[in-house]
C-alpha cells in the first residue's frame, strides 16, 4: 500500500528517467507523483556576477531537460520546470500540489546541503517532508571507512577497500538498477499552468552557446551513445587515456556530472567488461577512475573545508605569488600564452570547448602552482567556471593533487617539466598542430619547445617568437628551485 497520495521528484543532478533512485522511491511509495526542474536563481545569479552571458552548461542543461520531460510525458507524466531560487520555489510547489513528501538524489556539496536543509524546514512547517537517497555515487559517506572506522585519507586502500565491498556476497546489490519502469503509472502529468515549460536563453539571461557546433552529445540517448561507442575501445582505456591526441576517454564525464546516465550503469559496465576477459585491464583502469570520484565526494563530505582550505593544513603557510606579475602571469595562463605550448594548447581546448583532457589538467595545474608560483585556488575557480563537467569534489582534489596540498597527493618535490610531458604524451605534435596551428610546421622535435628551434628553423615554420607566439613566461629551471623553495616551510611543518 502507498505510504502517500501524492509526492514530489525533485531533479536536480540527476537528469534522467532511468536507475534513478529518488523516482523510483516516489513511485513506488506514492499515489500520485510530479517531477520538477528548477532553473536555480542562486546558482545563475554567481555566474551573472561574474560576467558570464554565455555558459555552455546552460545549453547542456536546456537540452537535456527537454528530453527528460519529452521521456516523463512518453510513460505519462511530465516535467514541471521552474525559473526562480529552489529555496522557495520547492515548497511553494510543494503546496500548491499539496504534497505529503519531495523526493531528491543527495547532493554532497557544502552549498546544496545548506539549501536542502533550509527547504526541508520549510516543508516541515506544512507538514511535508524532504526524503533524500543515494545515487550519484557507488558508495557515499561513511560506507567505505577503515578498519577503525575513520575516513580514508589515501586512495589505494580506499580503493580496495571500495572493491572488496563490491566483491562481498552481496556486492551486486550495489549495482543493481533501481526498476523505476515497473511504478511509471503513478507519474502525474504537470499542471496546465503558465510559467511550466521550458525557458529559453534569454529568460535565463544567457546567449546561447557554441555547444551545438561542438557537437557534444547531450541529454540520456547522449550519454548512451558515448557509453556504447566507449565500450567498443575500452580494452585500449589504460595505454590511450594519457594522450590527449588520442580517442581514448570515455567523454562521460560531463553525463556524470548532470546524472544523465546513472554511475551504476557505468560500473557495471565496466565490472561486465572486467570479467569477460576482453578489455579487462582497460576497463580495471577506468573503474578505477570512477572510484577517484567516490573518493573525493567522501572526502568533501567529512572534511568540507577544502573548498577554501589545503586538505594538508600546513599547506596553507605557503606563501603564493601575489599582486600585479602574478596577475599578469595568471591572465597569461588562462589565455594560454605561457609560451609552452601544450600548456598553451590544452588551455585553448578548455577554453574553445568547455573539456580538457584529464593528463592536460594535470600538466597545467603543475604549471601554474609550480611554474608560476600561483595559488591553486585561482586556477580551481578558473576550472570551476569554464569546464562543462565542473564537479566541486573532483576539481578540488584535483587541484590539490597537483599543488601537492591534499589527500594521497604528489610529494611537494614531484614537478611536472610541461616539455618533458608534451614529448611524452603529444609526441608528433598532433594535439599541439589541432590548438596552436601557427606553430603546425615546426619539426616534431622543435615543436614542444619552440624557442630551441634555430632561426632558421623557425623562419621556415612561420614562427617568431614575441609576434604570433610568445616567448616562455618562465625559466622552467629557475621556476623549480623557486618552488623547492617555497615549499620549504611545508618541510619544517612535517
Amino acid at each position: 500500500m502507498p505510504q502517500f497520495d501524492r509526492s514530489l521528484v525533485w531533479f536536480r543532478r540527476d537528469l534522467r528517467m532511468t536507475d534513478h533512485a529518488a523516482l523510483y522511491y516516489a513511485l513506488s511509495q506514492s499515489r500520485q507523483v510530479w517531477c520538477v526542474f528548477v532553473f536555480d536563481t542562486d546558482i545563475l545569479a554567481a555566474l551573472k556576477a561574474e560576467g558570464v552571458t554565455q555558459d555552455r552548461r546552460i545549453d547542456f542543461l536546456l537540452a537535456s531537460v527537454a528530453e527528460l520531460d519529452e521521456a516523463l510525458r512518453h510513460a505519462g507524466g511530465g516535467l514541471i520546470v521552474l525559473h526562480g531560487s529552489a529555496v522557495t520555489q520547492i515548497p511553494a510547489l510543494a503546496a500548491e500540489l499539496d504534497v505529503q513528501a519531495v523526493y531528491a538524489n543527495t547532493d554532497y556539496e557544502p552549498a546544496a546541503v545548506e539549501r536542502d536543509a533550509a527547504v526541508a524546514q520549510t516543508l516541515a512547517k506544512s507538514g511535508a517532508q524532504l526524503l533524500s537517497y543515494k545515487d550519484q555515487v557507488i558508495f557515499e559517506k561513511d560506507e567505505v571507512l577503515t578498519q577503525s572506522t575513520k575516513p580514508f585519507s589515501v586512495f589505494t586502500p580506499y580503493k580496495n577497500a571500495w572493491m572488496s565491498k563490491l566483491a562481498a556476497a552481496d556486492g551486486e546489490f550495489f549495482l543493481k538498477p533501481y526498476p523505476v519502469e515497473k511504478y511509471l503509472t503513478a507519474l502525474a502529468s504537470p499542471p496546465g499552468k503558465a510559467g511550466h515549460a521550458l525557458p529559453s536563453h534569454k529568460q535565463l539571461g544567457f546567449a546561447p552557446s557554441n555547444l551545438q557546433e561542438l557537437k557534444i552529445p547531450t541529454g540520456m540517448s547522449g550519454a548512451q551513445s558515448l557509453l556504447d561507442e566507449f565500450l567498443d575501445r575500452i580494452g585500449s582505456y589504460g595505454a590511450a587515456r594519457d594522450f590527449p591526441a588520442v580517442k581514448g576517454p570515455s567523454y562521460l564525464s560531463v553525463h556524470l556530472r548532470f546524472g544523465t546516465i546513472s554511475i551504476r550503469t557505468l560500473a557495471r559496465a565496466a565490472m561486465q567488461a572486467m570479467h569477460a576477459g576482453q578489455g579487462a585491464a582497460g576497463a580495471a583502469v577506468w573503474l578505477s577512475e570512477l572510484t577517484w570520484r567516490d573518493f573525493y565526494f567522501m572526502i568533501l563530505h567529512h572534511h568540507p573545508r577544502v573548498t577554501r582550505h589545503a586538505f594538508k593544513p600546513e599547506y596553507d603557510a605557503i606563501q603564493w605569488e601575489q599582486g600585479p606579475q602574478a596577475e599578469a602571469l595568471f591572465a597569461a595562463w588562462c589565455e594560454g600564452r605561457t609560451g609552452y605550448p601544450l600548456v598553451d594548447a590544452a588551455m585553448a581546448q578548455i577554453n574553445q570547448s568547455g573539456y580538457m583532457h584529464n593528463r592536460l589538467r594535470m600538466v597545467v595545474a603543475s604549471f601554474l602552482t609550480k611554474d608560476l608560483g600561483i595559488d591553486w585556488r585561482w586556477g580551481e575557480r578558473y576550472f570551476a567556471r569554464h569546464l562543462n563537467d565542473f564537479d566541486l569534489a573532483a576539481n578540488n582534489g584535483g587541484w590539490q593533487w597537483a599543488s601537492s596540498s591534499g589527500c594521497d597527493a604528489q610529494p611537494y618535490f614531484r614537478i611536472f617539466n610541461p616539455v618533458t610531458q608534451s614529448e611524452k604524451f603529444d609526441p608528433d605534435g598532433k594535439f599541439i598542430r589541432r590548438y596552436l596551428p601557427q606553430l603546425a610546421k615546426l619539426s616534431n622535435k622543435r615543436i614542444h619547445a619552440p624557442w630551441t628551434a634555430t632561426p632558421d628553423e623557425r623562419m621556415d615554420a612561420g614562427v617568431v617568437l614575441g609576434q604570433n607566439y610568445p616567448r616562455p613566461i618562465v625559466d622552467h629551471a629557475q621556476a623549480r628551485e623557486r618552488t623547492l623553495a617555497r615549499y620549504a616551510v611545508v618541510k619544517k611543518a612535517e
